[in-house]
Parts: C-alpha cells; structure tokens; sequence
C-alpha cells in the first residue's frame, strides 16, 4: 500500500487549502450573523451562495463522486484527503463545494440505481447544488439501529404507492430548498426474508400528505450543516410507481449501498475536526498562563496534545487503508475495515474534541470557538449510520467465524 498522494491528488490539495484559508474560514463568522438577521433560521445565509460559486468557479465541486460523468472522478484514496479538508470547517466547506450529507449519499443512490427519468428530474439539479434531499428512514417508533424494524407502509394501489409512516432525525428536510424525498419503507412487510421487505421511493417535498412536523434539535443545537434534522409525517401520500428506486425488495441493499461511502466520507471528515481541534489546543496553550506558566508547559496538556497527535496519525492510516481497499477490492471487501473506522474515529475524536474543550475552558462551551459544536457533530456520529454497538456486533461475528 502507497499513502503518498498523486499529482492530482496534491494540486487539488493546494487548491482546496488556500479556498479553505481565503474564502471559508472567514466566512465563518459571517454565516452566523447573517443566520441571526434571517426570518427563519432554516433560511441559507448569503455567505454560502457565495462561496458554492466560489467553489464551482475553481473546480473544487462534486469532489465526492467517483463516476467523472456526475463529478470529479476521484477515487475514494483520493478523495480522502480532501474531504479530511473540509471536515476542518464542518458546518460550511462541504456544503460550498457540494459534498454534504445527506445530499452526497442522495446523489450516489440516484446515479447508480435511478432511471434516466429521476436522473433528469432529481439528480441533475442536486449536482447543480439547486436543490437539497433528504434520506427518511429512521422512525422514532422503533429501534431504528435495525433497519429491518421500520414500519412505514408503502402499498401499490394500481400505478401508485400510498406512504404512510412517521419518520424523525431526517437530516435536510428543513432546508427550503429540499425539493425531494428518499424514502425507506417496506413493500411487502410480510415476505419471509427480512432483508427483502423493504423498497425506497422517491417522494416530492410538495406533494399532499407529507408534513415535516418539527425540527429535531442535535444536543440543543440546529445543525444547519445538513438543512436541519426534522421529524416527517408520510400520511397516505401518492407517488408514481415510477418512482420506485431500483426495484421493489432492494431499498435494504440500496441502503447499504449507500451507506458505505457515506461511513468512509463522515470518517475523512472526523479527522479534519480533530486536526483542527489540536491547532486550537496549541494556540490556546501557547498563549495563556496559569499557575505561573503557559499552559503549554504544563505536563497533563503537553501529554493531551501529545495523545491527540498520535491517535490522529493512527486513525488517518486506518482510513486511508479503508479507502485504498474499497478501491481495489470494493466495500464487501474492506467491510471489517469500514466498521473498524465507524467504530474508531468518532470515539476518538470525540475525547480529542473533549480536551481541547477542557483547555479552553468557559470558552469551550461557549459559542466562540468551534468546539462546542464540533464535539456535538462528532458525538452524534456515534449514533449515524448505525450505532457503534451494531457494527461491534457485526466485526465481532465476522472474527469469530474464523474460529467456528
């Protein structure tokens, strides 16, 4: 295995830090005075138009799809750097150059098991960064870490599906420009394999019977980074057949489909956090004093920023090997090492997120400084994509099947 980055690889890295440098980081303040003037704050601050022009106008734009028809044609190896870029400002820099959940996820089910016909309608404009999406498939009813328990109803009445469900954390669907629904729910709830039940369709955001309820708050916090988590009503809501996903039965595999890429992209990103998370424990340590000394010469922060740097370099080889082995042998293949680094990364960045809050102290917490809200997101995604328990589970019985 070759770690060292290609040529493409390196020039899109000098390209995306210096938009990371001249255009986001300072955005960032900007984006949250401008969310504070809004009526609504679902509301998308002008900021953020202007950087996705920014962002488009130098390429730095679908960095996500490997399909070079529908984006950039990076290979997950060479993807993984840049999305670690990005996960530096979290709220922002995946948003502006098009590569945010759950609009990332969206586009890759639509390019690989949508007709022409939803191609043209729904993924054209998501590649266009016109509209958002959203993925409804948790349901507060049920544990929703076993996919198989859903229980929204999607029954064929002639050349329509009738949707009836209630749906929670659905990430996007506050956003104004989320035009369209991927909904998971099961056709044939009483069919004998469990994994064969389930169907997704595409739902209209406009259409008569869906209701987006509430916004559903992350920690107190309104995560705008994704257009929001929302809890949705699907009450007898009509769809064409032709909106079917694939084909009826596949919405588990779709979704296991799509959640591969999508485990491996919150990882890269999960590693830009803790980076950023260590430079703001240096700059703290080396300008502030405490008992007489900076904190920097203080032994118990000399060692968290001594641990936080090799936990960082050991996780950035475990993703990038994941990376490299979806490539080569795809994701059954580098299954055991998806949820090693689902289980791994944001565990760990969470402690690192948790110190650099304990070095700063009141500001920490406060809205000041990043942290808060990174140890929020990085938290959260002890839970997304499946808990960490659930592949736990799953890596255990796959080692030891080795010794039955």
């Amino acid at each position: 295995m070759d770690f060292a980055f290609d040529a493409r690889t390196e020039e899109l890295r000098a390209r995306l830090l210096a938009f990371m440098d001249e255009y986001v980081y300072p955005a960032e303040a900007v984006a949250e005075e401008q969310r504070a003037a809004l009526a609504s704050p679902w509301d998308t601050p002008a900021v953020v138009a202007e950087l996705k022009a920014e962002a488009r106008r130098q390429g730095l734009w679908n960095l996500f799809l490997p399909d070079a028809g529908y984006g950039a044609g990076l290979t997950n190896l060479q993807y993984a750097p840049l999305a670690e870029i990005t996960g530096r400002s979290p709220h922002l820099a995946p948003t502006a150059t098009n590569c945010a959940a759950p609009d990332t996820g969206n586009m890759e089910v639509l390019a690989q098991f949508g007709t022409e016909e939803q191609k043209k309608r729904w993924l054209e404009p998501l590649l266009a960064g016109e509209i958002r999406s959203a993925f409804a498939m948790t349901e507060p009813e049920v544990a929703s870490s076993d996919a198989t328990n859903i229980t929204t109803h999607i029954e064929r009445d002639g050349d329509e599906y009738v949707i009836t469900g209630r749906k929670w954390y659905i990430s996007g669907a506050m956003n104004p420009d989320c035009a369209i629904f991927i909904v998971m729910g099961k056709t044939d709830p009483d069919g004998a394999d469990i994994r064969r039940q389930q169907s997704m369709v595409l739902v209209p955001r406009d259409t008569p019977g869906v209701t987006v309820k509430r916004a559903m708050r992350v920690f107190g916090y309104e995560d705008h980074s994704h257009g929001g988590h929302a809890e949705v009503v699907f009450d007898r809501v009509r769809v064409p057949v032709a909106n079917l996903v694939g084909e009826e039965g596949g919405g588990f595999a779709i979704a296991q489909a799509r959640l591969g890429p999508g485990r491996i992209h919150h990882c890269m990103r999960l590693i830009g956090m803790a980076e950023r998370a260590i430079e703001l424990m240096c700059r703290r340590a080396v300008s502030r004093t405490a008992f007489g000394k900076a904190l920097a010469q203080q032994g118990v922060v000399q060692n968290w920023i001594a641990d936080a740097r090799v936990t960082v370099e050991q996780l950035r080889l475990l993703v990038l090997k994941t990376a490299w082995l979806m490539d080569t042998v795809g994701n059954k293949g580098a299954h055991t090492e998806i949820q090693a680094i689902k289980i791994a990364t944001p565990r760990a960045v969470v402690g690192i997120l948790d110190r650099a809050i304990q070095l700063h102290g009141a500001g920490g917490v406060s809205q000041d400084f990043p942290l808060a809200e990174l140890y929020a997101s990085a938290r959260t995604l002890m839970l997304a994509d499946g808990p960490d328990e659930v592949h736990q589970r799953s890596l255990a019985r796959r080692e030891l099947k080795k010794y039955l």
